[in-house]
């Protein structure tokens, strides 16, 4: 492991000053990860995500990192990445979490275009699961939303609308590697995202509190969707839900029935009901 060149161990570390660590640092706004092109993973769960998917140009780690983490360092290291020592404080810098990991990967970033993610020809299996969220605002919700749709095996999400961004610190974190694994679009046009679904014989379902389809009752419906184009599931923002003209749009309303006294279901909790649901029949029907 090395100090930017794979070398001498007694090289010391990186301050917060040193340029390297500075610019890194920036990555934590988005400006700067637009005009970079990268972000940051922090922590050994995003961090081997990234190097599974060769996506690291460097990574950060501290000593005491290098101890709970040596064998993923070196596994950085063997594939060529450039594996940088830093010291405490600028590992508190690069981190954002209370107690830094002191572990933290110079990614680059993960979009791609919305057609790549739709194309029937990227897909596999009976037709692809999609999540789409329309203007999600909060990152940990996305993060969660990224996890759930790798868990179910969905087929990609397609943020849409004016969107947080998923290379966000927070959503990064709560994607806990899976923004890696999934593949991920987004595009601020809503109506050409839902054009683009249409198009490519995707059957469209809106989550809604008032859905004239039940989703107890929706097996026949996740299924025939599945022998064809397959599914994309719109999701609302999280303070005003889906609105009405998108979900208009939508080919059917689909409702999450309520049998307890909770008024409703957060952005999060309503995708993974429905990701999982479809998912369920999905494989039932392949076996």
């Amino acid at each position: 492991m090395d100090r930017g060149s794979h070398g001498d161990r007694t090289d010391p570390a990186l301050s917060e000053r040193n340029p390297r660590v500075v610019s890194a640092v920036k990555l934590h706004r988005a400006a700067a990860r637009r005009k970079a092109g990268l972000f940051l993973a922090e922590g050994a769960n995003s961090v081997a995500a990234a190097l599974d998917t060769e996506r690291v140009d460097e990574l950060f780690y501290s000593c005491a990192a290098a101890e709970r983490e040596h064998e993923l360092v070196a596994t950085a290291a063997a594939l060529g990445v450039r594996t940088t020592l830093v010291g405490d404080r600028a590992a508190a810098h690069l981190g954002e979490t209370v107690t830094p990991p002191g572990l933290v990967a110079v990614c680059r970033i993960l979009d791609r275009p919305p057609a790549e993610v739709l194309a029937p020809e990227s897909i596999t299996g009976r037709g692809p699961m999609l999540a789409v969220p329309v203007r999600i605002a909060d990152p940990g919700n996305a993060g969660t939303l990224i996890r759930v749709a790798d868990a179910v095996g969905a087929d990609g999400v397609v943020l849409a609308g004016d969107s947080v961004d998923p290379h966000n610190g927070k959503c990064v974190r709560a994607a806990a590697g899976s923004l890696f694994h999934v593949p991920l679009a987004r595009d601020r046009d809503v109506d050409a995202v839902l054009s683009a679904l249409r198009e490519r014989g995707i059957t469209i379902l809106a989550t809604t509190a008032r859905g004239e389809v039940d989703l107890d009752d929706a097996d026949e419906l996740l299924g025939g969707a599945g022998e064809s184009g397959g599914t994309a599931w719109l999701f609302g923002n999280e303070a005003h839900g889906l609105d009405a003209a998108v979900a208009a749009r939508a080919d059917h309303r689909v409702r999450i029935p309520i049998h307890g006294r909770a008024e409703s279901l957060n952005l999060a909790a309503a995708a993974s009901i429905c990701l999982y649901t479809n998912a369920r029949v999905r494989h039932r029907l392949e076996q």
